[in-house]
């Protein structure tokens, strides 16, 4: 373990006082919250932390308010997207992770990209879309394939690759459903790779490689299937990896995101990197990357969820 973290392993449980982790919700993102919230709490109760699940959707917000501090686990829309951030900053009390300027940014991936394009930061690609979208534009702009999503969902719901024009009508209605803006981004030919930020520091990189090489990291392959890949070290040279972690830390960055959180990206055949997007609320399951890249660290679950507690205080 780094030597930085047992100086927070030191520190006697009591300083926390109650902790609510707060996981489940309404979102589209429930089933994950519920599975990254059970595995953080359970970590915190074995480090002697008085932790208690608290699940927005069967209790009231007001609440919240019997705490001392948050460890935020809800993923998708009410947890991570600056509402949840909101309510705590109000209340005065202290939570994980990045505020609301961050988390508002953050689960919008157009004004992501937005702003990342503005500080001259490499990212795909993409096009907003309407029902009322000339789809030929849009493949003579992006070309083919591309890949559409919705702007505001993460785990990577109603996400399609889209290999022929006519696929576009039903992709597009595919992502609509998961809420009200949706867009499509250029394919990315080349390697996947994510990069845990955790105080301001990128961990070694992760490269991603699902079992189908032709599709991408979508829900089944992030959740439920073990057959997808994961390599630490990553394969890059160590001059890439570097560039990467540095590219990552500057995405971070200019969303002000704070803490703890994950940086998506790819790099083409040609050697170059893609930012994809940003994600401050990364899960925390038997398959998240979070707990992939601490352990290369060497810090194992129980520590790692205690000391991005300890950010709080």
């Amino acid at each position: 373990m780094p030597s930085e973290y047992k100086q927070t392993d030191k520190l006697d449980p009591s300083v926390f006082g109650r902790v609510a982790v707060v996981y489940g919700g309404n979102s589209n993102e429930r089933s994950v919250s519920l599975d990254s919230g059970a595995a953080v709490l359970q970590a915190l109760q074995n480090k002697g932390i008085d932790a208690t699940h608290f699940d927005p959707k069967d209790q009231d917000i007001s609440e919240i308010r019997d705490y001392d501090r948050v460890f935020n686990v809800l993923h998708g829309r009410g947890g991570e997207d600056g509402l949840l951030q909101g309510v705590l900053q109000w209340l005065d009390i202290p939570q994980t992770g990045s505020g609301i300027l961050a988390s508002a940014l953050g689960m919008d991936k157009v004004r992501t990209k937005q702003l990342w394009q503005g500080c001259g930061l490499s990212t795909a690609p993409f096009s907003l879309l309407t029902a009322d979208t000339d789809w030929q534009q849009v493949v003579n702009m992006l070309g083919l394939p591309l890949i559409v999503k919705p702007v505001h969902e993460g785990s990577s719901l109603g996400m399609t690759k889209v290999n022929h024009l006519d696929e576009l009508p039903a992709a597009y209605a595919t992502a609509e459903q998961c809420g009200d803006a949706v867009m499509a981004e250029r394919w990315i030919t080349g390697r996947e790779f994510t990069i845990v930020v955790i105080d301001d520091e990128a961990y070694p990189v992760i490269r991603l490689e699902p079992a189908d090489i032709t599709n991408f990291y979508d829900f089944d392959a992030k959740y439920n299937r073990n057959d997808t890949s994961y390599y630490i070290p990553c394969g890059l040279s160590a001059s890439d990896e570097k560039h990467l972690q540095a590219l990552s830390l500057a995405a971070f960055r200019a969303v002000d995101a704070k803490g703890w959180g994950r940086i998506d990206a790819m790099q083409d055949n040609n050697g170059n990197f893609w930012l994809l997007e940003i994600n401050t609320v990364p899960g925390m399951t038997s398959h998240s990357l979070v707990p992939m890249a601490a352990k290369a660290r060497g810090m194992d679950f129980d520590t790692l969820c205690w000391h991005i507690l300890a950010q709080t205080l």
